[in-house]
C-alpha cells in the first residue's frame, strides 16, 4: 500500500493525527498539515482551490455564472460525465485504462432506445440490458486483459472502435430515437426536484452520517492502539458540513431546487467511497494498483481485482449514457460521442486519481467533473468559441498531472510512497 511508511519515517496522516490525540492547539494541527503538503500528501486542496478560482474568475466577467438557477443547471449537466468518470476512477486505482466508456455510455443509450421505443419492451427490462451489455463489455475487457496480455490501452482502444461501430448500425439511417417525453427516465432527468424541506432532512442526515462514521472509525483505530481523531473535531467538521451544505440546499431552492438525478449521483460516489475505504475488496484495488506483483505474493486475487475494476467502470459508463440520452430525451449518434470520453478520464485525474494508480478516491469524480463542468457552463455564458473549454480543460489536466507527479517524487523523497 501507498501510503504505510517505512522504517524511520512517519506518514503525515499519522502526525496529524497524533498531534490531535495529544490535544495540542490549532497551531500545531496547522503545522501537521503544512508537513502533510510538504511531504505530497496534498489530498483535495488543489482541487477545491482550482475551483475556486475558476468560480471567482467567471463570476467576475458574468455576473449570472453563480447565480442559483446557473448552478442548479451546472449540477445537473454534470452528473452523466460524473458516472462515467466514477467508473474510471475504479480502473485507474488499479493501474489500468479504458479509452471506450464514451463508446459504451453511446451503446448503452441506444440500446435503451430500441428496446423501450422500437421493440416495445418495459422499461426496467430496457435499462437492465443496456447496464448488463456494459458489464460484459468489461468483463471482456478483463479477460483480454489478465488471460490474453493484451495491454489494456489496446483492448478498449479497439472497443472504443467497435462500440461505435454497433451503435450508429443499431441508431440505423435516422441517426437518432426520440424517448418520449412522458416515460419515467425523461422526467426523472429533466423535471424531478427534490422538494426544499427534503434538501434540508438529507442535509442533516449527511452530517448525522459524517460524525456517526467518523467516530466509529476512530472506535477502531483507538482498539487497535493507533492515533484517532478526537471527539471535538469530528463535532466540529459535521458542524461545518451541515453549515456548508445548508447554505447550498437554500441558495439552490432559491431556483428549482436540488435535482435528484444529481442526488443520486452523490449517493453513487458515496457508496463507492465506502466500498473502496471500508470493505476488503477496496483495499485490494489499492493494492494492486500500487504494487500487482506484491499483491499477489499477499495472497490477493489479482485477477477477480481487474476483472471488478473494468466490469464496474462499463457498468457505469452504460449508467451514464442512460442518464444522458434522458437529458435529451432521445438517443442520436453523438451520445458518448465527442468529448464524453476525454472528459471522464480527465475528471477523474483533475480530481486527484493518479495515473499511476494506487491513489485516488471516489470523490475524485465528483470534485473533477464540477471543474470540467464549471469550465464548459462559464464558457458558454460568456458566449465564446468550444476551443478556448478544451484549451483551458487540456491546461488544467495538465497542471493536475504535473502536481501529481510532483507529489509522487516527495513522497518518496519522504519515505511515505
Amino acid at each position: 500500500m501507498s501510503d504505510q511508511g517505512t522504517a524511520g519515517a512517519t506518514p503525515p496522516l499519522d502526525l496529524l493525527d497524533e498531534r490531535l490525540r495529544r490535544g495540542e492547539g490549532p497551531r500545531a494541527a496547522l503545522a501537521a498539515i503544512l508537513d502533510r503538503i510538504r511531504g505530497g500528501d496534498l489530498g483535495a486542496l488543489p482541487i477545491v482551490l482550482g475551483l475556486l478560482v475558476i468560480w471567482t474568475v467567471f463570476q467576475s466577467l458574468n455576473s449570472a455564472f453563480l447565480s442559483s438557477a446557473n448552478l442548479v443547471n451546472l449540477l445537473v449537466e454534470s452528473v452523466p460525465v460524473g458516472v462515467i468518470a466514477l467508473g474510471v476512477v475504479c480502473v485507474l486505482l488499479v493501474g489500468q485504462i479504458d479509452l471506450s466508456v464514451g463508446s459504451v455510455s453511446g451503446l448503452s443509450a441506444a440500446i435503451t432506445a430500441v428496446t423501450f421505443v422500437d421493440a416495445g419492451w418495459p422499461m426496467p427490462l430496457a435499462l437492465a440490458a443496456a447496464i448488463g451489455t456494459g458489464a460484459a463489455i468489461g468483463w471482456v475487457y478483463a479477460m483480454m486483459v489478465t488471460r490474453l496480455g493484451v495491454p489494456s490501452f489496446v483492448a478498449t482502444l479497439a472497443g472504443l472502435l467497435s462500440f461505435l461501430g454497433v451503435q450508429l448500425y443499431l441508431l440505423g439511417r435516422t441517426g437518432a430515437i426520440n424517448l418520449p417525453y412522458d416515460s419515467g427516465l425523461v422526467r426523472f432527468a429533466q423535471l424531478a426536484f427534490v422538494p426544499a424541506w427534503l434538501s434540508y432532512v438529507l442535509v442533516l442526515l449527511a452530517a448525522g452520517w459524517l460524525f456517526l462514521t467518523g467516530r466509529s472509525l476512530a472506535a477502531a483505530r483507538r482498539r487497535a492502539g493507533l492515533s484517532a481523531r478526537s471527539t471535538r473535531l469530528l463535532v466540529a467538521r459535521s458542524l461545518a458540513v451541515l453549515a456548508g451544505l445548508g447554505f447550498a440546499a437554500w441558495y439552490l431552492n432559491e431556483a428549482r431546487g436540488i435535482g435528484w438525478m444529481f442526488v443520486c449521483f452523490v449517493g453513487l460516489v458515496l457508496a463507492t467511497h465506502y466500498a473502496l475505504t471500508r470493505t476488503s475488496w477496496g483495499r485490494t484495488l489499492f493494492a494492486v494498483g500500487g504494487n500487482a506483483e506484491a499483491a499477489r505474493r499477499a495472497g490477493i486475487n489479482v485477477r477477480r481485482t481487474y476483472t471488478t475494476a473494468f466490469v464496474l467502470c462499463s457498468s457505469l459508463a452504460a449508467l451514464g449514457g442512460l442518464l444522458a440520452a434522458s437529458r435529451l430525451a432521445a438517443a442520436n449518434q453523438a451520445t458518448g460521442a465527442g468529448d464524453v470520453n476525454l472528459n471522464a478520464i480527465a475528471a477523474a485525474v483533475i480530481g486527484g486519481t493518479s495515473l499511476f494508480g494506487g491513489r485516488g478516491g471516489a470523490f475524485s469524480a465528483l470534485l473533477g467533473i464540477l471543474v470540467i463542468q464549471s469550465i464548459s457552463n462559464g464558457l458558454t455564458l460568456l458566449d465564446l468559441d468550444s476551443s478556448f473549454r478544451f484549451i483551458v480543460t487540456g491546461l488544467v489536466l495538465a497542471l493536475a498531472v504535473a502536481l501529481d507527479s510532483a507529489a509522487r517524487r516527495s513522497r518518496t523523497a519522504h519515505g511515505w510512497a
